[in-house]
């Protein structure tokens, strides 16, 4: 493991200085995240809340019902540990009768069938729902919590650091004193002539640990000036009070200098330009760096993958497959969309009707084709 290689200093006038434009960037996919993080955290709310706040008034006066009606009950696990649980109560209470759907949804390493009962509130008897819902109450507000506070906090979170971006893009306009100080570069990205860069402020002895990214256009290089553990050690200028350090340029064109005084700024790091390769080049020193976009482009080509392939399987199982009971044919059949698991099984019946029908193809009685 290599130390860090010594820093040249940068020598800078003794007057506040301005910053380019758009010397601190957002990257992209916080415009399109952000909503969506926000979007699955009010959808789970929304559509799991409800029912949870039912089933805790129920839970503070529950009266089972023995002559209740629970009907199309049906488990589907997701990812070994996901449940949804729906079914349609059919009771009479009081000279009156209710009709209802309820869906529960909890984390459980359970196999096999769930039973369940109904169960009403005796306060309010228009709230109803399966016993199983509640001997889960805890496990689903647990789930509910964690999922919300996690979706939501991202969301939060990525909208509270746009908001700090924007904040210091605006500051940097400003004249301040600049405090010369070391960044670290985590990970760049070359694309349509634009070099892409994302480095975090942790070697400064005052540091903050905070990361930036920043675009490069027109051959723009950054200042490197050292390495640090195989990475590249960058020179980045704290502009008096602004949260995030800026990363400058190898020709200083993001200060605001005349041209003499960049001339002389420049001087100690003039060996690099003579050929003098003790210092590392960005391109070969963080070429193992892969950027965010990348690794987001490898997760959904990845994810792809596994699609088409599970969805290839399932197509071969529905309608080439030699039995109905093919596993793991029956399990991918059972968590398809309703329209496809139709599909699927009208397949499946065509070729195995006379038999009972296979998991994912049964009706209420386990054995008969639904």
């Amino acid at each position: 493991m290599r130390g860090p290689t010594p820093l040249p200093s940068l020598v800078l006038p003794g007057r506040p200085l301005s910053l380019a434009r758009n010397v601190i960037s957002t990257p992209n996919a916080y415009f399109w995240a952000t909503p969506i993080i926000l979007a699955l955290a009010v959808f789970l709310f929304v559509s799991e809340a409800p029912g949870v706040i039912r089933d805790f008034q129920i839970s503070q006066n529950p009266l089972t019902l023995e002559n209740g009606d629970v009907q199309n009950g049906r488990c589907t696990t997701r990812k070994a540990v996901f449940t949804d649980c729906e079914a349609r109560l059919v009771y009479s209470y009081g000279g009156r009768d209710y009709d209802t759907e309820v869906e529960v949804m909890f984390v459980d390493f359970h196999t096999g069938d769930y039973e369940t009962g109904l169960v009403i509130s005796a306060d309010h008897p228009e709230l109803a729902t399966m016993s199983l819902g509640l001997d889960m109450l805890w496990n689903r507000i647990i789930t509910l919590t964690v999922f919300a506070l996690l979706f939501g906090g991202m969301g939060l979170g990525m909208i509270f650091l746009a908001i700090r971006i924007w904040r210091v893009k605006g500051q940097l306009l400003r004249p301040a004193m600049l405090t010369p100080v070391p960044v670290e570069i985590t990970a760049f990205d070359r694309k349509r002539g634009v070099l892409s860069i994302t480095y975090n402020d942790k070697i400064a002895d005052d540091k903050t640990g905070r990361s930036a990214y920043t675009r490069m256009k027109n051959g723009e290089e950054p200042l490197i000036v050292g390495e640090a553990n195989g990475k590249a050690i960058g020179l980045a200028v704290r502009h008096g009070n602004t949260a995030l350090p800026v990363l400058l340029d190898d020709r200083l064109q993001r200060v605001e200098l005349t041209d003499n005084e960049r001339t002389a700024a420049l001087a100690p790091f003039a060996y690099q330009q003579e050929g003098d390769r003790s210092v590392p080049v960005l391109i070969e020193d963080t070429k193992r760096a892969v950027s965010i976009w990348k690794r987001l482009q490898l997760f959904f080509g990845v994810l792809l993958l596994i699609v088409v392939g599970v969805v290839g399987f399932w197509l071969w199982y529905v309608t080439t497959s030699t039995t109905a009971f093919q596993s793991p044919g029956m399990d991918i059949n059972n968590l398809m969309p309703a329209p496809l698991n139709d599909w699927g099984c009208e397949q499946l019946k065509k070729r195995f009707g006379q038999d009972r029908a296979p998991f994912g193809c049964v009706a209420d009685d386990y054995t008969s084709w639904k």
